[in-house]
């Protein structure tokens, strides 16, 4: 057997392995190097990607900021082409997808449970700050959510004018606002409250209801509601 077909063999049963095992214990139970090989497996049909995840993770500094990582930036990575770099930077949009739609779709978004899971998974794999307002009818049903503004890591600028037009075009009679701070840091600024109230005295004119302002930072959510910080309070 030659020396490449002797590899390609080596390769073939430790991939086998590593997919049984995936099979039978779980992909969230697998190391962060092995769950890693195992996506690369997909979109590198013949080479050894244990190499390749280690190289990534060192690079970028873990698993997850592997996943989070600009498709632009993966390329710089060397062995890293463009089927793995479009593999690995849609995998954060992949779980936003199911996160959404995990409900069905229509889901109720009336209780701070529901709508904080709902609000986190819009933030999945951001690295970048967004603002969102999240459209829902009389019975707090999920009729629409409309990305309103991106910005930098620090500031996004949200036009009341645009809220205002998509809400009356869903026919919207309550809003959930939210939006990220990649930074991390939860607690809202100044701008984050002077443009929460404009929004709402904006909306309270053609009776539409804001129920709440989420801020998502690190995987937790800060609520206007819970700290007294809406102007125009509401019964939910």
């Amino acid at each position: 057997m030659s020396s490449t077909g002797k590899g390609e063999s080596i390769h073939s049963g430790h991939r086998q392995r590593l997919r049984r095992t995936a099979l039978e214990v779980g992909v969230d139970k697998l190391s962060d190097i092995q769950a890693l090989e195992l996506m690369l497996f997909y979109a590198i049909p013949r080479r050894d990607t244990n190499e390749l995840a280690h190289r990534l993770i060192n690079h970028f500094g873990s698993y997850a900021a592997v996943l989070d990582a600009d498709y632009h930036k993966l390329l710089k990575v060397e062995g890293i082409g463009a089927n793995a770099a479009s593999l690995i930077a849609s995998m954060s949009g992949f779980f936003r997808k199911y996160e959404q739609s995990h409900s069905g779709e229509k889901r109720y978004l009336l209780d701070k449970e529901h709508r904080e899971k709902y609000v986190r998974s819009l933030f999945i794999g951001k690295t970048i700050e967004e603002f969102y307002m999240i459209c829902l009818n009389s019975q707090c049903q999920l009729l629409y959510t409309k990305k309103l503004a991106q910005g930098s890591l620090d500031e996004v600028l949200v036009y009341t004018r645009i809220a205002l037009e998509e809400a009356l075009l869903r026919e919207t009679k309550y809003v959930i606002l939210a939006h990220n701070h990649p930074g991390g840091k939860l607690t809202p600024s100044s701008h984050d409250v002077r443009m929460t109230d404009e929004i709402i005295d904006a909306l309270h004119k053609v009776a539409i209801t804001v129920i709440d302002h989420l801020i998502v930072a690190g995987g937790q959510c800060f609520s206007f509601v819970e700290h007294a910080m809406m102007r125009r309070s509401s019964k939910f």
